[in-house]
């Protein structure tokens, strides 16, 4: 399994725009449709919202995939 660490600039990031920034899609619109396929998880459990917001502390995974989210600076 591949991890990938994500350094959070704000409170949470849209999880369609995870992927694209992680490198696991092209675009959001992309990132949108592997939400909607069933394919993405979030902490373990099955996520079909393609917005969710996901805070440090959570780990998204996509295939073998998975992307841990940490808090970034303090600004």
């Amino acid at each position: 399994m591949q991890h990938i660490d994500f350094e959070l600039e704000g409170e949470y990031v849209e999880l369609n725009q995870l992927l694209k920034l992680c490198g696991l899609c092209d675009s959001g619109g992309a990132g949108k449709a592997l939400v909607a396929s069933g394919a993405v998880r979030v902490d373990g459990a099955l996520e079909s919202r393609k917005t969710a917001k996901i805070r440090a502390g959570q780990v998204v995974a996509l295939g073998d995939v998975e992307v841990r989210v940490h808090a970034g600076p303090a600004p």
